[in-house]
Order: structure tokens, then sequence, then C-alpha cells
């Protein structure tokens, strides 16, 4: 809890015009096994979990395609209704993570296609990112770490923040960000730019969110600390058992102006949107996902992703959770 409440003061920070010093992001390049090293040094080890999103649960379904005109010839789109396994999950590297807590809800989607490709997509709760960079991101996690007595520092955290922009929308996001009360009822944004190259030689530039069916609803400090500990997969499961749980995929559509680059800046809400597809789930997954490595970067036919630096250091990134989860690290 106690970065959560770190987060908290955060829109304090932003207001005041000194801080003890500066915190600008480090000129050291950081490389995947860093970001993994980071992870576990915040939440603790816990070998044969992965390292970022270590509590969630698996839920299978079928994805139901919407062709459109934006993304015409996809054969995502051109393959009828599609299998999909589905990790939901909180932030954090601590598999025991207290769910009543507010804060970061995962997304690993995972589509088969009759060719035995797949198209992956992974998102937050949240809209935009914690930095610009892998640097920015890595220094602002820095932050966190506790010193050699067990203590963190927040006036360090706030410091940074105020020194690197593109670290202050995420920072006012989670500053304001209650419990989710299922993750039925969660949406989540992909965050990054993707292209679809289209058989004309236009490209689509887009980035994709999630949207329930049930509605995004959330619980009050006081309604969240009067569940249990453990409230999400009981939630999920007794939703299912009462009808069908679905989200709708939507891809916005970006103009020239608008950042293929930099996850921490969000494209304006006019940007006109169509759908990709509807995802119904139809049961809990068990342990179906336990073996998958939600990759953003796997994708199908004519979808390439874009040279967002983020973007591109989650596949290192998760290879290396991935390996040290099947090693039992």
């Amino acid at each position: 809890m106690k970065h959560t409440l770190i987060a908290s003061s955060i829109a304090a920070c932003l207001l005041i015009a000194t801080v003890p010093f500066s915190a600008m992001a480090s000129d050291k390049e950081v490389q995947a096994t860093d970001l993994v090293d980071i992870f576990e040094k915040l939440g603790g080890s816990h070998p044969g979990f992965r390292k970022a999103h270590a509590r969630g649960m698996c839920a299978i379904g079928t994805f139901v395609p919407s062709p459109n005109e934006y993304f015409r010839g996809a054969a995502l789109l051109a393959n009828g209704d599609l299998p999909v396994a589905m990790r939901f999950s909180l932030g954090g590297a601590n598999p025991n993570s207290d769910e009543r807590a507010p804060g970061t809800r995962g997304l690993g989607m995972q589509i088969k296609l009759p060719s035995g490709s797949f198209h992956t997509f992974t998102g937050n709760n949240f809209p935009v990112f914690a930095g610009k960079d892998p640097e920015t991101f890595f220094g602002f996690l820095s932050t966190l770490l506790p010193d050699e007595n067990g203590k963190t520092d927040p006036a360090k955290t706030m410091a940074f923040i105020q020194a690197n922009p593109s670290v202050q929308a995420n920072a006012m996001w989670n500053q304001g960000a209650k419990t989710p009360a299922s993750f039925a009822n969660t949406g989540f944004f992909g965050l990054h730019t993707f292209y679809f190259n289209q058989a004309s030689g236009e490209k689509t530039k887009f980035r994709w969110d999630i949207q329930p069916s049930l509605g995004v609803k959330t619980l009050d400090k006081d309604e969240a600390a009067e569940m249990p500990e453990e409230f999400l997969v009981d939630t999920f499961t007794k939703q299912l058992e009462e009808g069908a749980v679905s989200f709708t995929i939507m891809a916005s559509l970006g103009e020239e102006q608008d950042s293929d680059i930099d996850p921490s800046q969000q494209w304006p809400n006019e940007r006109p949107q169509v759908a990709l597809g509807t995802v119904t789930v139809t049961a809990n997954g068990g342990d179906a996902c336990k073996n998958t490595n939600f990759d953003p970067n796997m994708m199908s036919s004519g979808f390439t992703p874009s040279a967002d630096p983020v973007l591109r250091m989650r596949s290192p990134s998760y290879a290396i959770s991935f390996g040290k989860r099947l090693s039992n690290q």
C-alpha cells in the first residue's frame, strides 16, 4: 500500500514551486534486464511468478470480428469467430497483493487465428504511461526503492515527477484512482501506437482500448474496505453466472500530429473510433494462461508496431520474465 500512499501525495507535489533537488532521468540506456530486476526489487522475490502483474486470473472466450474499411483484409477480422485467452491482473510483482487497493489493473489478451498465429492485446486501466521512454520510467521506479534502512523517500519521488513532465499525467491518474469493482467492470488502454498496412499501400495509424459491456464501476475507499482481501475472482465468476461478460475492442484513428512514439501522451478524445470486434467471456480459464507470454508486439498479418521505445522494450522484458517464470526463478 505504501506506493499508493506516495501516489496520493503527487498532486500536491506538482503545485510546489521548488523541491529539495532535481531528479532527471538517467542518461544511461536502460536494458530489459534492468526493468525486470527493479520490478523484483520493488515487489520482492517470488519464484515462478510474473515479474509484473503477478497476481491475476485467466478467462477464455470468443472474439467476434467487426470488419470495417480501415482494416480491410486483416486476417484478424476475416476468419470468423476466434478463440481467446485472457489474463486479468493487478499491477506489481507481488502475487499476494491486496485486491482492495486502488491503482493498476492489467489485461493480456491473445486471439488465435486458424493459421496458428496469434494476435495479442496488452493494456492497463490507465490512459497514459508513466514516462516517454524506458529511461524515464526506470528513473521513476528507482525513486520508489527503499534505502538501506527499508525506508522510502516520498520527496525524492515528488522531485522526479516535477522534473519529468512525461510522468505527470500518469501520476495524476494514480492520485485519483479508485478500486475497480471487478475485472468485468474495467476498461483497458493499449497505450501504444500500431499500424495496419493495407494491400493498397495505405497505413492506418491507431491506438486501441477495450470497453466493458457492463460499464466501468469502481469502489469508494469505504466500500473497498468492506470487501475481502481476495474478491475479484469470486465477483467475476458470479457475473459470468448471471449473464454475458463481454468487451468491445475499439481502435482510435490517429492523425499526423498524434505521437506514435510517446505513450505518455494521450490522443485527443475526438479522434474517430471504429470497432475491431467483441470478446465474450465463456468461462474462467484456470491455469490456461500460466505459460502464455502476452507480448503486445506479437500480432497477426498486416499489423506492425510503431517505433515507440517503451513498446519495443516490452518484448525483451517479457521474454526475460517468461524465461524466469518457466525456470522457477
